[in-house]
């Protein structure tokens, strides 16, 4: 616990939102949609942000709670995305490969969840 920058999963959930920010600044029809802009990046900096503030806490208890916290971000993310490929706001191109990879960052969480569960270090 508590050097979240070399957790792999924090690593990613950090480059998909530096994604997200230069996604949203790229294609017109989504950069003048200010509120559907305002929920991606939120969501985006929300997962690492809580993947972060967890590893950086005394138990396991207390970290899972922000694991669960940051896989929830990406859930949105993920729905944020998907709604956007809808209205045709960015290219499928653009949004699928993000779509999957926040499908791996929550499963990475869920591992994370799942071993910080098994471990015995609880303060």
């Amino acid at each position: 616990m508590g050097n979240f920058q070399n957790l792999s999963v924090w690593q990613r959930a950090k480059t998909l939102a530096v994604r997200i920010y230069q996604i949203t600044n790229k294609y017109p029809a989504l950069a003048r949609d200010l509120s559907m802009v305002d929920q991606l990046r939120r969501a985006a900096v929300s997962a690492p942000s809580n993947i972060a503030e967890g590893d950086e806490l005394r138990s396991n208890k207390q970290s899972i709670h922000y694991f669960y916290i940051a896989k929830g971000s990406i859930a949105e993310l993920k729905t944020q995305l998907i709604i956007v490929q809808a209205l045709e706001l960015a290219p499928k191109t653009v949004t699928e490969p993000e779509i999957q990879e926040c499908y791996e960052i929550g499963a990475m969480l869920y591992a994370l969840i799942q071993a910080r569960q098994r471990s015995p270090r609880q303060v």
